[in-house]
Parts: C-alpha cells; structure tokens; sequence
C-alpha cells in the first residue's frame, strides 16, 4: 500500500448545463456546480461542509463518501452553484403557473388590496425556482467523486515524497549509529580508568597506602560508573526503531499514528546518549541525530 500525506487540494466542476443521467426524470436546475475539497493535517478525520441551502441536504451522502476514502485530517468540503439563467429568460412551467395562481387567490382573499403579479414578477420567480427547484443529487455526487479521486492521488503523491525522505533520513540515522558502536566499549574503558586514576590520586593525598578493601570498592564504583555511562542498549534500541520504521513505510496505510509514536521513541534515545555521553564525539552524534529526528517529527506530523 501507498503511504498518504494529510495534506492536499482538489477541485472539480459540472458542465454549463449539468444534465442528470437518461434513467433520472426529475429536473435539473441550469447552472454550474463546483466542489473544492482542502485537507491538512489532524489527529483525526475531522470534516467540515460549506453548502448553499439548496445542496445542504445532501450533506450525509457527502459525508460517507469522504469517511469511506479518507483515515485522517482536518477536510472541508466547499460547493457551490453558479446560475446561468441570467444568459436568457426562464419560462415558467406549467407546475409553477398553476401554484403561483392559487398562492395569489389565497393572498387577495385575505387582502383584497394587494396587487396582482405582473409577468416582471413571474419571471423571476421563475428565474429562482429554475435554479433551486432541480435536483442537484446525481451531479454533486459526481463531481465530488472526481474531486474526492483527485484529492486522494494527491495525497498519495505528497505521501511519497514524505516518505522519500523519511527513508533518506533513516540512512542518516543509520550511518550516526555506526559510528557511535565501536565509540561505545572504548569510552566505557576510558572512563573506568580514569575514574581509578583520580581515586588513587586521591588517596595518595592522604600520604597513605590503599588498603585491599579501598581497592576492591573504588574497582566497583568504577564499574558501576562505566555501567551508567554506557550507551550500547540505546544504540540497540534506536537501531530497532529504525527497522520498524522502515517496515512501515514499506507496508504504507494508515500509518501515521504508529510513526508518531516511533518518533517520540527516537527522540528519548537520542536525549538518553546525549545525557550519558562523555567523550565530545558521541556528544556530536547525539546532537546530529536530534536535529534529523527532529525534522522527521515535522514531516510524520503530516502523514495519515
């Protein structure tokens, strides 16, 4: 499967005329019906709808089909129409005649004073009726359709850049890592050896000799502080990270939760080395490691 950004733009619009399918006999509005649909990042599928009133009750049609493509993101859908009565004049239709004739008798028996309609009247009514009366179901379904796929490879095309570089990065860290193994045994010596040469540098102070028992325990607090200092189980842990990371993106989905996660524990290893750390090199490799970790964060924050 493909790895999917959270972040895309899609667009699509009818024809002037918009006809509805052969099999489909209600009416439809002339006019031009457009749909944008805008994602961006969130923690989860969080959809938005901007319809006029005449599309608004088609809001859940419109709302299963964005749940049935997408796993996460702030979306909004926008959709609008654009009338096209104004290029001539609206013949009113038999239907509207016959209604409009019994709304007026009601209005004149309570109010005998009110005037009649003129044709001015009946033709913008009727201008209005033609553009909200129809049925705009068939044809908002397809465009949103069209714009929902076009959102989609989007998506899957920023989400392969994503993950491009997350795999770039992961050969980076990669890199750090081997340079930071055969470090590890060797400072661990360095500072066991120091740490005894400066107690027996202390003791020699004293003007005294260094009892056996003296010895045995500054060997062990020298041992214990080699222990302490020692980063080989991060590296190994780090180094796991990176596998499942990898495995991920291969594997692709929905799976910008679990990235997240592995991030967080990329970055506690990373400090962990830097804060045991006592030779400036492995210093430099933690600090490096941090600010590519870093730059991931950035990067899985927008992944689905």
């Amino acid at each position: 499967m493909s790895v999917y950004s959270m972040t895309g733009y899609a667009s699509g619009q009818n024809g002037p005329a918009g006809t509805p399918p052969e099999t489909d006999p209600r009416p439809l509005a002339a006019g031009r019906l457009g749909v944008e649909i805008r994602s961006v990042n969130s923690r989860f599928l969080d959809l938005t709808f901007k319809l006029p009133e005449d599309l608004r009750q088609y809001e859940p049609v419109l709302r299963e089909m964005l749940t049935g493509r997408l796993k996460r993101g702030k979306v909004e859908l926008r959709a609008a129409v654009e009338s096209t009565a104004q290029a001539g004049v609206a013949e009113p239709s038999t239907r509207l005649l016959q209604r409009l004739n019994g709304v007026q008798d009601g209005i004149r028996a309570w109010l005998p004073s009110a005037r009649e309609l003129s044709v001015a009247d009946v033709l913008r009514i009727a201008a209005g009726d033609s553009t909200s009366a129809g049925d705009w179901g068939s044809v908002l379904a397809d465009v949103t359709q069209k714009a929902l796929d076009s959102l989609v490879e989007a998506r899957e095309r920023e989400g392969a850049r994503l993950a491009a570089m997350l795999k770039d990065h992961l050969g980076q860290l990669r890199k750090l890592t081997v340079q930071a193994v055969p470090l590890v045994p060797q400072l661990v010596e360095q500072q066991r050896t120091r740490f005894l040469e400066r107690w027996q540098d202390a003791m020699g102070l004293t003007g005294g000799t260094l009892p056996e028992a003296a010895q045995d325990r500054a060997l062990n607090e020298a041992t214990a502080f080699a222990i302490r200092i020692d980063v080989a189980e991060e590296l190994t842990r780090l180094g796991s990270h990176l596998d499942e990371i990898e495995r991920l993106l291969k594997k692709g989905g929905e799976i910008g939760k679990r990235l997240d996660f592995l991030i967080q524990e990329l970055h506690r290893e990373a400090n962990t080395l830097g804060s045991k750390s006592a030779a400036l090199e492995m210093t430099r490799i933690g600090v490096d490691m941090k600010v590519l970790i870093e730059q991931m964060r950035e990067q899985v924050q927008n992944i689905e």
